[in-house]
C-alpha cells in the first residue's frame, strides 16, 4: 500500500468521525436559535393579544354605550309618537262627539218634520178625496149636460185627433213628395228622354213556330216517308214538332226551345235542297245544322258585345247572349232587349258621373239567366246571378242583375240605371207583345185592387192599363186622405202585380148636389 493511499485512507476516516459531530454542534446550534425565536415570538403574541383584549374592551365599552343612546333616542321617538297619537285621538274623539252632538239635534228635527209632514199628508188626502169628490161630481154634470158617457166622450176627442193628425200626417207627406219631385223630376227626364232619343234598337218578334216553305205539296210526302219513319227521325234528332196540315208548301214546326226550332230549320231546308231525305242523312243534316247554330250563337255573342263595347266577357258569357237571340219575352227579342238596356244605361251613367263601362256590362247581363231558363231550375234572375258568379262578374253586376226586378235592394247606382233601363226598354210602345188572356186579367186585378179600399165607390184601369181611375165616396173620404189612399193603392200594386213600366193611379173625389126649379 502506498504512502498517498494511506494518507488518503485516513482522511477519509477523520472526515467520517468529524462529518457527525459537525453536523450535531449544526443542529444544536439551529435548535438554540430556533427557541430564541420561538420565545421571541410568544412574547409579541402575548403582545398582540394583550392588545386586542384592551382593543375589544373598548370597543365592547363603545358599542354598548352607542346602543344605550340609540335605545334611548328610539325611546323617546315612542313616547313622542305615543304622545301624538293621544293628542289625535282625543281631537278625533272630540270631533265625533261634536258630530254625534249635531246628528242628535238633526234626528230632533227630523222627527218634528216627520211630524209635520204626517199632519200635511193627512190634509193633503182630506183634500184629494174632496177633489175626487168635486170631480166625480163634474164628470156626472157633463155627461147629464153632454148626453154621453166619459168612454164615449174619450173616443169622440180620440178619433178627432187621429183625424187631425192623419190630416197633418198627409199634408207633410204631399210637401215632402213634391219637394222631391221638384228637385228630381226635371233632371229626370232629361236624362230619360235623352237616353232614349240616343238610343234606337229594332226588335224582332218571335213566336213559338217557324214555317219552312216546300217547293211542291209532294215534298210533304217525302218528309213524312215510309211509315213516317222520316218525320219520326226529325221530331227525335231535334225535340221538335212537324206539323205537316192542308197548308199549300208550308211546313210548320212547333218547340218552346227556339234553338231547337232553328236546328230544325235548317236541317229541314238542306234536306229539301238536298233531295235526299231518309233517317240516315236526317241525322247527317241535324248534326250539320246544330254545328252551324253554334257558330252563329258564338258569332252573334260576340257581335251583340262589340255593338256595346263590352270586353273581356268568358267565351261561356258569350255563348249565353247568343242564344238569348232565340229567347223572346212578351214579343220582345231577349239579345235585342239586353242591347237596348246596356246602351240605355250606359247613355244615363254618363250624365250622372258613373263607370260607363261598368254600367253597360250591368245592362248586357242583366236577363242572362233567359238563356237557360228552358233547362235550368229557378227565376231567371237567380239563374243569372248564378252565372256571373260562376264566371267572376264584377260585385256591381251580380248586383245589378240581382235587383232589376225589385226582388233585392240595389246597393248602388248602376243597379238603380239598370232597373230604369230595364223598365224603359218594357214599356216603350211596340217593345213587347202581350196575349189578350194575360192583358185583361191584368186589368181586372188592377180593378181589384182598388175596389178593395174602404171609401171607394168604383174604379177604372184605363190607357191600356198604364192607369186606373178611382173614385172615392166624398163623405168618407177627404181631400187629405186621398192622398194616403193613392199611396196605399199603388204599394198594393207594386206587390201583387207583375207589368211592364209604370201603372199611374188617379183618385178622383166630386161631390154633385142636383135640385129641380118648379
Amino acid at each position: 500500500m502506498t504512502p498517498i493511499a494511506i494518507v488518503l485512507m485516513v482522511l477519509v476516516v477523520l472526515l467520517i468521525i468529524a462529518l457527525p459531530i459537525t453536523w450535531k454542534k449544526a443542529i444544536d446550534s439551529k435548535t438554540k436559535q430556533d427557541a430564541e425565536k420561538i420565545g421571541s415570538a410568544e412574547e409579541k403574541a402575548r403582545s398582540i393579544i394583550d392588545d386586542a383584549i384592551k382593543t375589544a374592551e373598548a370597543k365592547k365599552r363603545e358599542s354598548l354605550l352607542e346602543v344605550k343612546e340609540q335605545s334611548l333616542a328610539a325611546k323617546n321617538e315612542v313616547d313622542r309618537e305615543i304622545k301624538d297619537r293621544r293628542a289625535e285621538i282625543s281631537k278625533q274623539e272630540r270631533r265625533i262627539q261634536s258630530k254625534e252632538d249635531t246628528l242628535d239635534r238633526k234626528m230632533d228635527a227630523m222627527e218634528k218634520k216627520e211630524a209635520d209632514y204626517a199632519a200635511k199628508e193627512a190634509k193633503l188626502k182630506e183634500k184629494q178625496k174632496r177633489i175626487d169628490e168635486l170631480y166625480d161630481e163634474e164628470v156626472k154634470q157633463l155627461e147629464k149636460i153632454s148626453g154621453m158617457t166619459s168612454e164615449e166622450a174619450k173616443e169622440f176627442l180620440l178619433k178627432s185627433v187621429q183625424d187631425d193628425v192623419k190630416i197633418d200626417v198627409a199634408k207633410m207627406y204631399r210637401e215632402m213628395v213634391d219637394q222631391a219631385k221638384a228637385d228630381a223630376d226635371k233632371k229626370a227626364k232629361e236624362i230619360v228622354v235623352g237616353s232614349i232619343q240616343r238610343c234606337a234598337v229594332d226588335h224582332v218578334a218571335e213566336s213559338t213556330i217557324s214555317v219552312v216553305q216546300l217547293p211542291s205539296d209532294e215534298m210533304k210526302g217525302r218528309i213524312i216517308g215510309r211509315e213516317g219513319r222520316n218525320i219520326r227521325t226529325i221530331e227525335t234528332m231535334t225535340g221538335v214538332d212537324l206539323i205537316i196540315d192542308d197548308t199549300p208548301e208550308a211546313v210548320v214546326l212547333s218547340g218552346f226551345d227556339p234553338v231547337r226550332r232553328e236546328i230544325a230549320r235548317i236541317a229541314l231546308e238542306k234536306l229539301i235542297v238536298d233531295g235526299r231525305i231518309q233517317p240516315a242523312r236526317i241525322e247527317e243534316m241535324v248534326e250539320k245544322a246544330r254545328k252551324e247554330v253554334e257558330t252563329q250563337i258564338r258569332e252573334d255573342g260576340e257581335q251583340a258585345a262589340f255593338e256595346v263595347g263590352v270586353h273581356n266577357l268568358h267565351p261561356e258569357l258569350i255563348k249565353l247572349l247568343g242564344r238569348m237571340k232565340f229567347r223572346t219575352s212578351y214579343g220582345q227579342n231577349a239579345l235585342k232587349h239586353s242591347i237596348e238596356v246596356a246602351e240605355l244605361a250606359g247613355l244615363m251613367a254618363s250624365e250622372c258621373g258613373c263607370d260607363v263601362r261598368l254600367a253597360k256590362r250591368a245592362g248586357l247581363l242583366h236577363d242572362i239567366g233567359k238563356s237557360i231558363d228552358h233547362e235550368v231550375e229557378g227565376s231567371h234572375i237567380q239563374i243569372g246571378v248564378d252565372l256571373c258568379r260562376k264566371y267572376k262578374e264584377n260585385a256591381v253586376v251580380i248586383n245589378s242583375v240581382e235587383s232589376h226586378h225589385g226582388d233585392t235592394e240595389p246597393t248602388s247606382l248602376i243597379a238603380c240605371l239598370v232597373q230604369a233601363a230595364d223598365a224603359i226598354s218594357a214599356a216603350r210602345p211596340g217593345a213587347r207583345r202581350e196575349t189578350l188572356d194575360n192583358y185583361t186579367n191584368r186589368l181586372k186585378q188592377l180593378e181589384d185592387i182598388a175596389n178593395g179600399f174602404k171609401g171607394v165607390d168604383k174604379s177604372f184601369a184605363i190607357q191600356a192599363g198604364r192607369e186606373v181611375r178611382v173614385m172615392v165616396i166624398p163623405e168618407q173620404v177627404n181631400d187629405a186622405n186621398m192622398v194616403l189612399l193613392a199611396r196605399d193603392i199603388s204599394k198594393q200594386i207594386e206587390s201583387e202585380l207583375e207589368y211592364p213600366g209604370q201603372i199611374k193611379v188617379n183618385v178622383i173625389r166630386e161631390s154633385r148636389v142636383v135640385d129641380y126649379a118648379k
